[in-house]
């Protein structure tokens, strides 16, 4: 009886042991930051946006409405410090922690011309190893390549869509020069309307940009260009105190984003000089890193208006329905349908940090999910009801992944069937984490399937002892 009262008690100290260590190692979670991997989840994994759209037979307009806790309207700064100038607001996973990096909003627009975007939207741009990625491309990877790295000049890989790779799940497998131009000519491309809070939106204007076999600017150029003279190791420009009041921001404020209503906060010819060496420098003295200027060509097609008020961005984008440049943009005609998919950026994010939406139909004059509402005149009124639509953050889910048997729905998309008819936005959102811990969470459920095993055999072996010796 000795004996099965000592196995008892041996039984019941294995079990709380085995528990003990199962609760531990669930503990450590596998839902942490990783720098080393560029992981970093947000913490609201959706974000509501509401779109609308009007035209005049000439013009198009689109207006977008986002919750946001505080502008970030500075993309990147130099600040003097220890008698040098030093950069802060490089990008990283997750949110910069000085708040630098603009807020933006972008909208992706096709005819028709790329089937597969009507119905899986801005993952069919999405390949692998991605810049910002697990596992991305290396600089000089992409540099060395033949015709991205030498013709195109390209040191990062972006998105770019299936069929301009013979392999579309390889990045560096583009097709010939004279097939990419037979796709483009076709229309296979995406166009894309890229409005950002510091590189162009102070100017009124939005970045026109095409994804292709590269996501790439339009013809011309654009709305910025770099406030650094790398001989000289210093700002090219300064503020001219004559119309701004100060030849530099003051970190503290550009920290905060607390600027006076009506501040100058940016570079551009009307208001820089020079840069003065001789100026009375002070610790902490922040300069923009961004010049701004007009932009020019086809780059320059898309207008802008963006306010930040009481927690929310309202941003206007505005182009000619017919901008003359088929090769770059999507022509809207009266009567026609477009699908769009809007992303944003927000709390100093950048890279593959935000939030986007599945696929939306847009009809002029024909039905669609969001009507564009006619107009006479130059401007529009706005007196229609907002599109509603869930955005989400996608993770590092990707084309090749999506259309590969490591994916259950990939017998779906073969098929054709549109993500929205067996998916949602806050499903996508959660499948997206999945995706960024897949290993983690494959091996944390290894080890809770070992220990759980650990657990009934200890305690099965201990009570049969017992028993035995009872």
């Amino acid at each position: 009886m000795r004996k099965f009262y000592v196995w008892r008690t041996l039984a019941i100290t294995l079990f709380i042991a085995a528990l003990g260590l199962l609760w531990v190692s669930n503990r450590q979670g596998v839902l942490l930051p990783d720098a080393e991997r560029q992981v970093s989840i947000p913490e609201s994994l959706t974000v509501p946006l509401q779109v609308r759209a009007a035209y005049n037979g000439t013009a198009i307009h689109f207006q977008y409405r986002w919750p946001a806790k505080r502008p970030h309207v500075i993309h990147d700064a130099l600040r003097f410090e220890g008698g040098k100038w030093l950069t802060y607001g490089k990008a990283v996973a997750g949110s910069e922690p000085h708040g630098l990096h603009e807020d933006r909003v972008a909208m992706m627009v096709d005819d028709g011309s790329v089937p597969e975007f009507g119905r899986y939207g801005g993952f069919v741009t999405i390949g692998n190893r991605l810049d910002s990625f697990t596992g991305d491309l290396k600089e000089k990877d992409v540099e060395a390549h033949p015709y991205f790295g030498k013709v195109r000049k390209q040191d990062a890989a972006t998105k770019y869509l299936p069929a301009t790779r013979t392999d579309p799940a390889d990045w560096a497998a583009v097709q010939s020069e004279e097939r990419l131009a037979q796709l483009r000519k076709a229309g296979y491309f995406i166009d894309l309307w890229h409005w950002r809070g510091d590189r162009g939106g102070p100017i009124g204007v939005a970045d026109d940009q095409v994804v292709a076999e590269i996501r790439d600017g339009d013809g011309g150029r654009s709305a910025w260009s770099t406030n650094w003279d790398g001989e000289q190791k210093r700002p090219k420009f300064m503020f001219d105190s004559a119309k701004a009041g100060y030849a530099a921001l003051k970190w503290e404020d550009v920290l905060g984003g607390s600027f006076a209503h009506g501040a100058v906060r940016h570079l551009h010819a009307g208001t820089m000089v020079p840069f003065d060496e001789t100026h009375a420098w002070k610790e902490g003295d922040t300069l923009p890193r961004r010049i701004l200027r007009q932009p020019e060509g086809s780059r320059a097609d898309i207008a802008a208006a963006g306010n930040w008020d009481q927690g929310y961005w309202t941003v206007t984008m505005s182009r000619a329905m017919d901008t003359g440049n088929p090769l770059d943009d999507k022509i809207f005609h009266d009567g026609g349908v477009y699908d769009i998919a809007v992303s944003i950026h927000r709390d100093a994010t950048g890279r593959r940090w935000h939030y986007v939406s599945l696929p939306i139909t847009l009809g002029l004059g024909r039905g669609a999910e969001i009507q564009a509402e006619p107009f006479t005149g130059d401007v529009p009124q706005w007196n229609q009801a907002w599109h509603d639509v869930t955005l989400f953050y996608p993770g590092q889910i990707n084309w090749p992944l999506l259309t590969s048997k490591a994916h259950a729905g990939a017998e779906r998309i073969s098929k054709g069937l549109p993500a929205k008819s067996y998916h949602n936005p806050e499903q996508l959102a959660h499948y997206g984490v999945e995706v960024e811990y897949a290993d983690a969470i494959l091996k944390q459920w290894r080890l809770t399937l070992a220990i759980g095993l650990l657990l009934f055999f200890a305690v099965g072996f201990a009570l049969l002892r017992g028993l035995r010796n009872r």
